[in-house]
């Protein structure tokens, strides 16, 4: 399954109006860079699997950021998750177009071409869930999309097969990882029922 080519686009739109109505409430220009590396810092120290230097490169490259608090910053995780995403599926259409595989690695481009058709959709529904305070739901949708990523990077593995979307998978993961921390921290914390 692959998207249609207005996909991309109208995909980007409708992130970019989101952002930029729900980053109006941000945070000051003088601690952007603090917050960001602050988010980041946690979320690596949180995990051992996410990138520090990732977490910050990628969410101090997008402007929008800049004048972003906790909840714009997931928004921008996921948006960069979702460029990750539309990007491989140009990679995937590429190499299934190539004769450099035999049918297993064509069975697993294949598959891999699902996972992330299915990644996008996932993605983009999560910012609506998200930005409608269903941070529960977020979560849910965005770990799904990390284990799509680990699923693609398997199919290859599991055969002892070097996988061309090697660096994809890692990123999606990280962004996802990223986003999802970003997102449990910005979740307003219940206060205990008497």
């Amino acid at each position: 399954m692959t998207l249609h080519p207005s996909f991309s686009c109208l995909s980007f739109g409708l992130l970019f109006w989101l952002l930029t109505t729900a980053l109006s409430l941000g945070t000051t220009r003088s601690s952007t860079k603090d917050i960001i590396n602050e988010t980041c810092e946690k979320c690596a120290n949180q995990s051992m699997i996410l990138s520090y230097g990732l977490c910050s490169s990628s969410l101090l490259a997008i402007s929008v950021s800049h004048s972003a608090n906790l909840e714009g910053l997931a928004l921008v995780a996921m948006e960069l998750a979702l460029e990750n995403v539309t990007s491989t599926l140009a990679t995937i259409d590429k190499l299934l177009g190539s004769e450099s595989f035999d049918n297993f690695g064509l069975g697993c481009l294949a598959d891999c071409l699902e996972l992330y058709s299915d990644a996008a959709w996932t993605i983009v529904n999560s910012v609506g869930v998200f930005l409608s305070g269903n941070y529960e739901v977020t979560r849910t949708w965005m770990s799904s999309v990390m284990e799509a990523a680990s699923t693609c990077q398997q199919g290859f593995t599991e055969r002892g097969e070097v996988s061309p979307l090697t660096q994809e998978n890692y990123n999606l993961f990280q962004l996802c990882g990223i986003a999802l921390c970003i997102v449990h921290m910005a979740t307003p914390h219940q206060p205990p029922s008497n």
